[in-house]
């Protein structure tokens, strides 16, 4: 059975993907997200394979270098304990780390841009384009700025 990694950072994002949970079970499969208040109740979902990275904000900009700078390192040991075959993401920060990662060990990644851009690129999808096996959109209008990119419609 192959193991399929979701990641994405908490809030919009975490939404987006917990729409794919109907193919949680259809893999061996592992959710990381940032620990927050509001995702604390997700072992009580239908997935026990739950990690998380600690939660940023580039608010608090020294605070944030030194968070994402741990959650680089978490990543990398997260990856080699897992050894996913497949990353699946929604974005956004949290998630850039893990798919070069992924990448450098010529694992299949597979991103959605974030159904709250119908006209601009987000910083995430910038980065993980070039390296996407597949770089899904939700808006037809996307495509412009992602001629590479599959539409997939709307996940919700």
């Amino acid at each position: 059975m192959k193991k399929v990694l979701f990641i994405s950072s908490t809030g919009g994002h975490l939404n987006e993907l917990l729409q794919l949970k109907p193919m949680f079970s259809k893999y061996d499969s592992y959710l990381i997200t940032e620990k927050t208040k509001t995702n604390k109740n997700l072992n009580n979902e239908d997935l026990n394979n739950i990690y998380y990275l600690f939660y940023g904000t580039k608010s608090q900009i020294i605070k944030y270098l030194f968070v994402f700078s741990f959650n680089i390192i978490k990543s990398f040991y997260l990856f080699l304990k897992i050894r996913p075959n497949v990353i699946i993401t929604t974005g956004a920060h949290t998630s850039v780390p893990m798919c070069y990662i992924g990448k450098l060990f010529r694992k299949k990644i597979i991103y959605i841009e974030t159904f709250a851009n119908m006209n601009t690129k987000t910083l995430t999808g910038k980065l993980i384009y070039p390296i996407a096996d597949l770089f899904v959109v939700q808006w037809e209008s996307m495509l412009k700025l992602y001629p590479k990119a599959t539409y997939g419609g709307w996940i919700f």
